[in-house]
């Protein structure tokens, strides 16, 4: 059963102001992606470094009581998006060639570029996953076997278990979070209220700025990371939260320019010189 999310399903703030505010693809895209990759490690070198996941999870997890939304169920789905983009991100999968039909991104294959472990273990158990079943399967098969939104039973043993609380823990071992038992009348649920708040207020000035200060109204200029994290986070549901303590009008602003990448048009954007084919397959499949 395939997750399909909405394309124009963006989250509205209740205090939203009405009034919106307005505010080519080459050869030297590539170059540049490389070089905004290259100051984001040279930034992400001297603090804790987040991957996709923890970033999306930090993002839905509250401050202070330490879980999700107990109405987000988008956020399951979401997680393995982000695990299919950060193996693309790290050279490890991609995409089996188009083809001279040009085959469609939902159509097209997920094959194991590397086997070279990753040192996250969610992250090389998706790859034995991937590198081991034969013949190969679409990201949205993927999103579903990983995530155990899956009619056949013989894929149940793809699904990653517990990865919220593992992707919790790892914030906890980097310093983000700690973790604390709650009683909810009924039941214990184990928390993992934040530590140390600048972590989550730097990654939520990241995507403002990405959409504000930093908007280049080309997304084959925007760094890979932040573009898959702004889609990620909306399929996810906790984009909303990065955008809260924005200004009316920044706000709007924000959200306009969310919308007009959520408007493009996904296998255009493959065909262009350094798009990440991967990285798209899975915006694609998760947004549409």
């Amino acid at each position: 059963m395939t997750s399909v999310y909405p394309r124009s399903g963006l989250v509205q703030r209740r205090t939203a102001s009405s009034n919106a505010h307005d505010s080519s693809g080459s050869r030297e895209n590539e170059a540049h992606n490389q070089e905004i990759d290259e100051e984001n490690d040279d930034r992400d070198s001297k603090e804790t470094r987040l991957t996709l996941m923890e970033e999306v999870l930090l993002l839905g997890l509250k401050d202070r009581e330490g879980y999700t939304s107990f109405w987000n169920d988008c956020i399951s789905s979401g997680l393995r998006g982000c695990i299919l983009i950060e193996l693309a991100l790290r050279g490890r999968i991609e995409l089996e060639k188009a083809g001279m039909r040009r085959r469609s991104l939902l159509n097209r294959k997920v094959i194991c570029k590397s086997d070279t472990p990753t040192g996250d273990v969610l992250l090389d158990e998706a790859l034995r996953h991937i590198k081991e079943t034969q013949p190969p399967e679409t990201v949205q098969c993927w999103i579903e076997y990983l995530s155990g939104e899956t009619w056949n039973p013989l894929k149940l043993r793809y699904q990653l278990r517990n990865v919220r609380e593992r992707l919790a823990k790892n914030l906890v071992e980097k310093g983000v979070c700690t973790t604390e038992k709650q009683n909810f009348l009924l039941f214990d649920m184990t928390t993992h209220p934040l530590t140390d708040t600048t972590f989550k207020q730097r990654l939520i000035k990241k995507v403002q700025d990405s959409v504000l200060s930093r908007w280049t109204n080309d997304p084959q200029r925007m760094d890979r990371r932040i573009l898959s994290l702004i889609y990620l986070a909306h399929a996810s549901d906790v984009l909303e939260n990065a955008f809260a303590p924005l200004s009316d009008d920044d706000y709007e602003v924000a959200m306009k320019r969310v919308r007009e990448l959520l408007d493009l048009e996904f296998d255009t954007e493959t065909m262009k010189d350094g798009a990440n084919e991967l990285m798209w397959a899975v915006i694609s499949s998760i947004t549409k």
